[in-house]
């Protein structure tokens, strides 16, 4: 069996500059002021540099990161683009991802994007319920998403779909249904966010007038186990959960309020696997349990903290986990002294 390559992004920052529009949780102008617009003609030379770190045998894409590219004026679209294509062309690259707005996509935009070797395109969806849309100031609608989902398929571009949990009028509910109906829009990857409270936003005004209550950390992770679950059921690859750890990212900063912490997916997974373990080990106690689980979940199993081993040592129980790389993502098997068991 041909091995997948470990994938890279070297990524271009392109802030918010790039986007026009406002919503209730952006900083756009300080984000735009405080970040160093990535120009042209620094292109090549930010790509060189990161191909001369990164392994050959990686298989790498040109990421345009920060903003809605597409919001770009079309002229400098096409001169950053230009730039990224030549490693495409010289096949240092396997391809260009960017990130944009459902309604910055229509036809003249995709056809430069394939014209130059772009080969995902994500969109900030954030949610497909109208309402929550509108409430956060998105300026678009669901229609505007499904439109431009199947824009973007039809020039044979794959299509990433961003979500947000937690937004304005949000339920556990909605955000299920609109994981639901990123699976249903043929959507290859995702990514999810808890919605923070941002310093200089209008988010942070609804808050401080109590007209906006973020979610608490645990509610947080379990709403997100929650969509990981549809998405891995249907073979979405989830990019990332939560925002990148930063300096400025710090309560007394620029974070007001809201679910953030600098390991949020291992704290999602520990969860998952919570009650994966539960369901098969509860009422265990005083035992031996030799629990076997894929070799990249092992941390996940075992629980950020330990929570997950430390649940089964409180029944005085002696437990060890054991990673095997034939077992499945989320599979595990036990043995309780001679008994194996196997689910």
């Amino acid at each position: 069996m041909k091995l997948k390559k470990k994938h890279c992004n070297i990524p271009i920052f392109i802030p918010e500059l790039a986007c026009p529009h406002r919503c209730i949780f952006c900083d756009q102008n300080k984000i735009s002021g405080s970040v160093t617009v990535t120009q042209p003609y620094e292109i090549s030379q930010i790509i060189e540099n990161y191909l001369r770190t990164i392994p050959k045998n990686r298989d790498k894409e040109i990421a345009f990161f920060g903003g809605s590219f597409t919001g770009i004026q079309y002229s400098l679209q096409e001169e950053y683009l230009r730039e990224a294509y030549k490693f495409v062309k010289n096949k240092s690259v396997s391809g260009i991802r960017l990130s944009t707005r459902p309604d910055y996509i229509d036809d003249k935009i995709l056809s430069l994007l394939k014209k130059y070797g772009v080969t995902t395109v994500e969109l900030g969806a954030q949610s497909t319920d109208d309402y929550v849309l509108k409430k956060s100031g998105r300026g678009h609608n669901y229609e505007d998403i499904k439109r431009a989902s199947k824009l973007i398929l039809s020039f044979d571009i794959k299509l990433g779909l961003q979500m947000m949990i937690g937004l304005p009028e949000d339920t556990l509910q909605k955000s299920i249904k609109t994981a639901i109906d990123i699976v249903s829009l043929n959507a290859e990857s995702t990514r999810i966010y808890p919605t923070l409270v941002v310093k200089g936003t209008l988010l942070e005004t609804l808050f401080k007038q109590g007209k906006y209550k973020p979610l608490y950390l645990n509610e947080a992770t379990i709403w997100t186990k929650e969509v990981i679950k549809i998405f891995d059921k249907n073979n979405i690859n989830v990019i990332r959960v939560g925002l990148h750890p930063s300096e400025e990212l710090n309560f007394g900063k620029s974070l007001i309020a809201g679910p953030y912490h600098h390991s949020f997916r291992e704290l999602v997974n520990t969860e998952i696997w919570h009650d994966i373990i539960m369901e098969q080990l509860e009422g265990i106690t005083n035992n031996e349990i030799y629990i076997n689980v894929n070799n990249k979940q092992l941390n996940y199993a075992i629980g950020y903290k330990k929570r997950n081993i430390n649940l089964l040592l409180k029944n005085g129980n002696k437990v060890k986990f054991i990673p095997n790389p034939n077992i499945e993502k989320y599979e595990m098997s036990f043995k309780l002294k001679n008994i194996i068991t196997k689910f």
